[in-house]
């Protein structure tokens, strides 16, 4: 529920958008003019002002102004008729959230004042963040979906120690993302964070740039060198997609871990360091475990701390929070101003997205450089989702874990159900009571809910639905 200013004086049109607000659920007060609606907002807190351009003494361009001055938090919609766009689109780069053109329907108007209060909600949990930080940007976390807010709960619990994390999700999901925000709060905020892609090496290299190397160690070693964790001594290192390091290394890995000591390669003196290590997997490790190509207690060592970041199908309501993070950012390096229409974004939150946030994130810079705008309809946009054709149903392949079988089988029969466990359990061959202590094992259902949680039975926009 978002707190909402509505300002407009013309009292039919104030009173349809307030009645449609409340309806959406949003607590709605009215003013009738600019001058009433700094008074209210003196008065009370406000998450969003929706005000029409044109107005008698003054006009939404004005309100916007000495809003921003002095409550430069709150969010402000502006409703425009036509041929007032272009002052509308300067608005917006003085401040302004976003706009409406009039005529529009009672769902674009509520859709884009939750988009308007998500932002001040996550702009406010960010602020949070940074204090914690001690001051330190740390990356950023956009959404609002219950999967997000479970990575944040664990990463805000986790942050402080020295625990080794690992942030397991898609690729594209978001997992450097995590592991720059539990660095920039945990105690070596000030000290480095370096990252090492272990899949875009070779075994020799991958070894070199770990762990250093002295002169003449190898053909072309004309000098020392320094390796990772050496170079992160007292900070943070991140071994990004640590499922690709071959077994050798790995077991050289495994004593860094353990002993916070190692030797460069060609070397003899044993180095002692102080590191933290954050790893990343986009692959299933047990099944790696399972098939000999990663050693268990190497497993055991890194997973200490797991998180686990949902891919972006089954979190569809970050959608156009994301969408707006993104047009924020490239749209002020392209130097134009654009918004997705309602149309668009309800497309953007039905496509699988298979490339995750980073897909998304893509194709908004794509709108911002191709010019598109200042309104990018959902036919624009239809053209570049290219998601490869899924199959009904998971599908697995030869030499899949029982377990991921047993888990996909029951969430793709839960989804084909609605969420019935009864009729669930009967089409699996099981009782009720057995399926929910799956349903419990494998993490398919929200503690406090009785029934799954699925990206299709998510709450969407309302414009989404």
């Amino acid at each position: 529920m978002a707190s909402v200013l509505v300002v407009d004086d013309k009292e039919l049109m104030r009173e349809s958008m307030e009645l449609a607000l409340r309806r959406a659920g949003h607590d709605v007060a009215a003013a009738d003019g600019g001058r009433a609606a700094l008074e209210a907002l003196g008065g009370r807190r406000f998450d969003v002002v929706v005000s029409d351009l044109k107005m008698g003494a003054m006009d939404g361009v004005a309100l916007l102004e000495k809003v921003k001055a002095r409550w430069p938090d709150v969010e402000v919609v502006l409703i425009t008729a036509f041929g007032t766009i272009d002052v509308a689109v300067r608005a917006m780069k003085t401040g302004a959230f976003d706009f409406l053109q009039k005529p529009f329907k009672a769902d674009e108007l509520t859709m884009v004042v939750e988009r308007a209060a998500e932002r001040r909600q996550l702009r406010s949990e960010n602020e949070a963040l940074r204090t914690q930080a001690g001051g330190v940007h740390p990356a950023e976390l956009v959404g609002q979906s219950e999967p997000i807010g479970r990575v944040r709960r664990q990463i805000e619990r986790v942050a402080r120690s020295t625990a080794i994390v690992l942030i397991r999700g898609e690729s594209g999901s978001g997992k450097e993302v995590v592991a720059r925000l539990i660095h920039a709060l945990s105690e070596r905020a000030r000290r480095p964070m370096l990252c090492l892609n272990c899949a875009a090496l070779s075994a020799s290299l991958l070894e070199s740039e770990l762990f250093g190397h002295e002169r003449g160690a190898f053909t072309g070693a004309e000098r020392q060198r320094k390796g990772r964790f050496e170079l992160a001594d007292g900070g943070t290192l991140l071994l990004d997609e640590v499922s690709e390091i071959e077994p050798r290394l790995q077991a050289k890995l495994l004593r860094v871990l353990e002993e916070q000591q190692f030797e460069r390669v060609g070397g003899s003196e044993t180095l002692h360091v102080d590191v933290r290590v954050l790893a990343t997997s986009n692959r299933a490790l047990e099944q790696a475990v399972a098939e000999g190509e990663f050693r268990e207690d190497l497993y055991y060592r890194l997973n200490v701390v797991p998180i686990h970041i949902a891919p972006l199908r089954e979190r569809r309501e970050d959608i156009p929070l994301l969408v707006d993070h993104f047009l924020g950012r490239y749209g002020r390096r392209e130097g134009g101003t654009v918004r997705f229409s309602a149309d668009c974004v309800r497309l953007l939150c039905e496509y699988p997205w298979p490339g995750n946030v980073r897909e998304l994130e893509h194709l908004v810079e794509r709108a911002c450089v191709m010019g598109l705008g200042p309104v990018v309809s959902a036919g624009e946009i239809r053209p570049w989702l290219t998601a490869p054709a899924r199959r009904d149903g998971p599908q697995f392949a030869a030499g899949t874990p029982l377990e991921v079988v047993e888990r996909e089988m029951i969430r793709a029969t839960l989804k084909k159900m609605g969420g019935h466990r009864a009729r669930t359990a009967e089409a699996l061959g099981i009782s009720v009571r057995a399926l929910g202590m799956k349903i419990k094992a494998y993490d398919l259902v929200d503690t406090g809910r009785s029934e799954p949680v699925f990206a299709d039975r998510q709450k969407l926009p309302v414009a989404a639905q």
